[in-house]
């Protein structure tokens, strides 16, 4: 109590005396609601969606890459169940990344919710009063306009600041007249783009939000390998892998066929540069919707076939050897043009051959194709040219249990040996089986032979056309994409005029003084406007010289005359002071 620079009702935050009042439950959810709805939290929720999506694209998701996540599982067998319990694996669908995408929907609308309502009641408010001294704001100017002794001073004051708000209303502002006891004014403002546009960005990233959120619903996703002259049904048993939205069943697929009648690649010639790369990839097929004609059609890299709403991507490609196999007797147990994967540049391709039935044991092979064989110093075969010069395909044997029996699903493309037993190849004590098209071996123990068909037509030179491509496809229907496209778009166009457009009040005022009329003007910027003082200069100069010169301006103040700051009356020694005023934190109006 004795310190000299406090007051003395002044009271320590520690004294006893002192108990803020408790909140209550409707307190504390009045709080947090307001915490959630503040911009601040709202960027702090868009943040962390960003971060959380970032997993998305590190690990593979089941509803985009079903194989890669079993393949991520047999690659990393101790971290892979680590990160599946924390859902990192389906990201996206996740109840954490569920929960921050829920938050962030929410804070946005309680932004934009009453933020526009205040913008409503300010575009329909009128410009605030005139200051009572302009000469305090920092852009200001002044001019003295002589009156002859016969004119009214009043009247032409009066004529000035008519003559300055149809200047103001022109450039884009709302005016409004506020004339007092001695002095005429007009206030403006323009610029209320600048909020419509912070509105508009907020309000489309909502938009977005929905449209991802509902539209995902209705979006599906699916792959299937298709072998030269295969036919594809658009139902959910004709798919290889389908990930469908949650309000997406078999009855809604838009009924089509499509079939991939010939893919077509083209490799640069060898001695030129680079040497073996694929030019182009083109997949030719076929469309056909129930009771319509069919459709000729391509699919190319990054130009996907338009099918019924549906859009066809290509993936990828490759070689499909069609092989024969026959038991003892000569009769047929299993015959298909079978994917193999490209592993190298040069298509050098692994797959794998599944015999469940017609032999006396189940029989597994793992194969190697090469489109243009060559061995190397090791010993070890490669392909060194894409193209079918030299096609070569190896086999290795094995006998025993595939697995499949038991229900558990298997992947076409791999081969679990663990319950088989190798007869050809490797260690088994028979070497590999080594075919060319149209070649026939036998197969170990005389289970019976297999053949290598050669697909090229009656005639042909050479072996192209001797084995057959596929084409991996995704088919791919997003509702959401156009609405997403459209609302980005918008909020794109809110933030550059958030951006861009200057939020500005400009004040001209005429003040009669005896036979001449002092004339200000000042402007005000709602926010960073580097813009400002020239903007005000400009309406100096040009209202200046639109002055009649029936108001007896003249001298060095007079209409026509370079605008110059004026001092200030209130000063004592004449200069301008620059002390800004102070502007009312909802309303805006300057005191």
């Amino acid at each position: 109590m004795t310190d000299p620079l406090r007051p003395s009702d002044h009271a320590d935050s520690t004294s006893d005396d002192v108990t803020q009042p408790r909140l209550g439950v409707v307190g504390w959810l009045r709080w947090g609601w307001r915490q959630l709805t503040s911009m601040r939290t709202a960027l702090v929720l868009l943040l962390l969606l960003a971060i959380a999506a970032v997993p998305g694209s590190l690990v593979p998701q089941r509803s985009a890459d079903p194989n890669g996540v079993t393949q991520y599982f047999t690659d990393n067998p101790d971290l892979a169940p680590v990160l599946d319990k924390l859902s990192l694996f389906d990201v996206y669908t996740s109840p954490w990344f569920s929960a921050i995408y829920l938050l962030l929907f929410i804070s946005l609308i309680g932004c934009v919710l009453p933020r526009t309502k205040h913008h409503w009641k300010a575009l329909r408010s009128q410009p605030p009063r005139t200051p009572a001294r302009l000469s305090r704001l920092d852009d200001h100017r002044s001019r003295t306009i002589a009156v002859d002794a016969d004119a009214d001073a009043d009247a032409v004051a009066a004529a000035a600041v008519e003559s300055a708000a149809v200047q103001l209303r022109k450039s884009g502002y709302r005016v409004a007249r506020y004339d007092g006891r001695g002095t005429f004014s007009v206030s403006a403002e323009r610029g209320y783009l600048r909020e419509t546009g912070n509105l508009l960005f907020h309000g489309a990233l909502v938009g977005v939000l929905i449209a991802v959120g509902v539209g995902g619903g209705f979006t599906y996703t699916g792959q299937r390998v298709l072998v030269e002259g295969q036919a594809f049904a658009n139902s959910l048993l004709d798919y290889s892998s389908f990930n469908p939205g949650r309000f997406v069943s078999g009855d809604t697929l838009t009924p089509y066929s499509m079939t991939l009648d010939q893919f077509d690649v083209t490799y640069v010639p060898p001695g030129q540069p680079g040497s073996g790369q694929a030019g182009d990839f083109v997949a030719h097929v076929t469309t056909q919707a129930p009771g319509g004609d069919p459709q000729d059609g391509e699919v190319r890299v990054n130009h996907p076939l338009d099918v019924q709403g549906d859009r066809v991507y290509l993936l990828g490609n490759g070689y499909a050897p069609t092989v024969t196999i026959r038991d003892a007797q000569g009769n047929e147990v299993f015959h298909d043009s079978v994917a193999f994967l490209p592993q190298d540049a040069n298509m050098t391709s692994l797959g794998v051959i599944k015999v469940a039935d017609g032999l006396p044991e189940q029989l597994g092979l793992l194969g190697f194709f090469y489109p243009t064989m060559d061995v190397l110093p090791s010993g070890a075969l490669t392909s060194t040219y894409g193209a079918l010069e030299y096609p070569t395909l190896t086999l290795r044997v094995y006998e025993g249990d595939l697995g499949i029996d038991d229900g558990t699903p298997r992947s076409v493309y791999t081969l679990d040996p663990s319950g088989m037993t190798q007869i050809a190849g490797g260690d088994s004590g028979n070497p590999a089986i080594q075919l060319m098209p149209g070649q026939t071996e036998d197969l170990p123990n005389g289970l019976g032979t297999i053949t290598f068909e050669n697909e090229a037509p009656a005639g042909t030179v050479g072996y192209e056309g001797s084995v057959k491509r596929f084409a991996s496809l995704s088919i791919h229907r997003d509702l959401a994409g156009p609405w997403v496209l459209s609302f980005a778009l918008l909020a794109l166009l809110g933030l550059l005029a958030a951006l861009f457009v200057p939020r500005r009040r400009m004040w001209v005022k005429a003040t009669p003084q005896g036979d001449s009329v002092l004339i200000e003007y000042a402007g005000l910027a709602r926010g960073e406007d580097p813009t400002l003082a020239a903007a005000v200069d400009q309406l100096a100069a040009k209202h200046g010289g639109s002055l009649p010169e029936a108001s007896g301006a003249g001298g060095s103040g007079g209409a026509g005359a370079a605008p110059a700051r004026a001092a200030d009356p209130a000063s004592a020694d004449g200069t301008a002071s620059t002390t800004p005023p102070q502007s009312h934190p909802d309303t805006g109006k300057v005191d």
